[in-house]
């Protein structure tokens, strides 16, 4: 499995309906407001880095009123 986060600032006002939109997305396995330097952190869960990167650039990237993101990979600890 395959898990990362993204930060998404969007258009001033849209917070709560891009947030209703994420929570939609198949594989979002959470989606909050934040105060700071972003407005959204929504965390994603894939079976494989591939999945997730589809997710993110076909699905999250396109929603209407996404201004801009920044993808944080989890990585797992090398054993």
């Amino acid at each position: 499995m395959h898990i990362g986060y993204i930060l998404l600032n969007c258009d001033l006002g849209a917070e709560e309906y891009v947030v209703e939109e994420l929570r939609k997305i198949p594989g979002v396995d959470g989606a909050h407001l934040t105060f700071g330097a972003y407005d959204i952190i929504a965390e994603i869960h894939a079976k494989d880095r591939e999945e997730f990167e589809r997710t993110v650039s076909a699905k999250v990237r396109r929603l209407s009123r996404v201004v801009s993101t920044m993808t944080l990979n989890v990585m797992e600890p090398a054993k």
